[in-house]
């Protein structure tokens, strides 16, 4: 038996204020050390061809996760240093954007819905990235506060809760 081939298509495209990954948030909601120090606000275009009843029920959501292609990402290796800290690290068991399949997994406040554009805040994708898939976030599925967070619960005990940087230098306008 031969294992599949999965070729995607974006069904839209982020509009974000970063054009550089030096300018983008580690994650969404870690904004110290951007330009503007600010949870950013971005929206999603939907493509040509994507019916508009594909993503109308979306209305009263607070949040939507974004699969993503990382379109910059330029091959991998199969070990990478987190910008936490604490040495390399498998690169599955991180949230690096260079990874054996190029995909990434980011949730958004939905703030509105304007026609063929979603728009959201807490965004820390680029400008342009392409979304392979939208699914709502639904709090009883999604959310598991007790989990643990392996190698990051050490770094958390170390530097304290949630402690992350942001971009190592943001570019200046």
């Amino acid at each position: 038996m031969t294992d599949p081939v999965f070729a995607f298509s974006p069904i839209a495209h982020v509009r974000s204020p970063y054009a550089h990954r030096i300018d983008a948030p580690h994650q969404p909601t870690v904004v110290a050390g951007t330009r503007s120090g600010q949870v950013e606000a971005g929206c999603i275009e939907f493509v040509p061809g994507i019916p508009d009843e594909a993503f109308g029920d979306l209305a009263g959501f607070d949040r939507i996760w974004l699969v993503f292609a990382f379109h910059r990402s330029e091959g991998w290796t199969p070990r990478v240093r987190p910008p936490r800290g604490g040495g390399r690290r498998g690169v599955l068991a991180t949230r690096a954007p260079h990874r054996p399949n190029p995909i990434g997994l980011s949730c958004v406040q939905l703030d509105a819905i304007d026609g063929r554009v979603l728009h959201v805040r807490g965004l820390d994708l680029l400008d342009g990235t392409p979304v392979l898939d939208i699914k709502p976030y639904v709090p009883y599925a999604d959310a598991f506060p007790e989990a643990r967070a392996g190698w990051i619960d050490a770094i958390d005990r170390s530097q304290g809760a949630q402690s992350a940087p942001g971009p190592r230098r943001p570019r200046q306008s």
